[in-house]
């Protein structure tokens, strides 16, 4: 079974949005396994943005399971279809990567050494989302993902 690890900077602080993770990480646990790990954000009024990012970075870094391939979410990479998504995890599980992790930054982005430890960058598009709904988005993709590989219906 395919293990995923959610790498995100920031709580959910709405109970809506841990409604809306909490739904779609019961929908993938027929799946995969999926755990999601928060990771604080810092406040860079204290330390200043590259110093924030630098400590984040730290804790995204220890977070990320040393054998995972790893995803970064950013808005300045490919866009990816969910077609195109699912045959991405397809293409890895069949070659034996079998360790996920999808990493979602703060509001400031990330640090270039978490940068340089993505295997791959992914846009949701040009948008900018709140870390809470690109956390959503994420699980839903993945959810989909798996409606697509499996060849079971999903909603269009």
């Amino acid at each position: 079974m395919m293990r995923i690890n959610i790498v995100a900077v920031g709580k959910l602080k709405e109970r809506f949005w841990a409604q809306a993770c909490d739904e779609y990480l019961k929908r993938l646990s027929a799946y995969a396994e999926v755990a999601v790990v928060e990771i604080p954000d810092v406040d860079p009024s204290h330390c200043g943005v590259a110093q924030a990012l630098d400590r984040e970075a730290d804790a995204i870094l220890r977070a990320v399971p040393s054998d995972a391939f790893t995803i970064l979410l950013a808005i300045r990479a490919k866009e990816f279809s969910s077609e195109q998504l699912a045959a991405k995890l397809d293409d890895l599980a069949l070659s034996g990567r079998s360790t996920i992790a999808f990493i979602i930054g703060g509001s400031h982005g990330v640090a270039r050494t978490v940068e340089a430890r993505a295997d791959m960058r992914v846009s949701f598009g040009p948008i900018t989302l709140p870390h809470n709904l690109a956390r959503v988005v994420l699980l839903e993709q993945l959810y989909r993902a798996f409606k697509i590989n499996r060849g079971e219906p999903y909603h269009k």
